[in-house]
């Protein structure tokens, strides 16, 4: 979305008649309405419930998608990912191994455990086209209370 500022102008000044409207314009919004009001204006308004953030195994899963199948750069998940799982998604990012035939890969299923309290181990089934993909990876919380990627595997593709 792009944003663009803009200064206010100055409105022109005009002779207008006190109430602001033109003379011959009338505001529908205080005229008053004759007869019953029907049902499906008067609606009770409803509250949507508040939607529990998304798990972090979700978040990494999708920018692990972006950034195997070229769709984002390296840098964008960079302070997400610890050293030596760096080096390992350097090398298959070049690869690409999620980019297919003008299909867009798409999270199919998305699983995970928890050997430990700050560890998650993912697992996740990635659609590219017709075809399913594994992808792995390791979450680790680190000091700063934030999660890192410290692993991350795909499958290997055939020779």
């Amino acid at each position: 979305m792009r944003k663009v500022m803009t200064r206010p102008r100055p409105r022109p000044t005009t002779t207008r008649p006190p109430g602001g409207r033109p003379p011959t314009r009338k505001d529908s919004r205080t005229t008053p309405r004759t007869g019953p009001t029907p049902k499906a204006v008067t609606t009770t308004s409803r509250t949507i419930p508040a939607q529990p953030p998304p798990h972090p195994t979700e978040i990494f899963a999708e920018r692990l998608v972006l950034v195997l199948s070229g769709q984002r750069p390296m840098h964008w998940v960079a302070r997400h990912i610890a050293n030596t799982a760096f080096d390992e998604l350097a090398r298959l990012a070049e690869l690409r191994p999620l980019c297919t035939d003008g299909h867009r890969p798409t999270i199919h299923r998305i699983g995970h455990y928890q050997p430990q309290p700050e560890t998650y181990e993912v697992f996740a089934r990635i659609a590219t086209g017709p075809r399913l993909r594994a992808l792995a990876f390791r979450l680790t919380l680190g000091a700063d209370r934030k999660w890192r990627c410290t692993a991350v595997e795909t499958e290997q593709p055939h020779a």
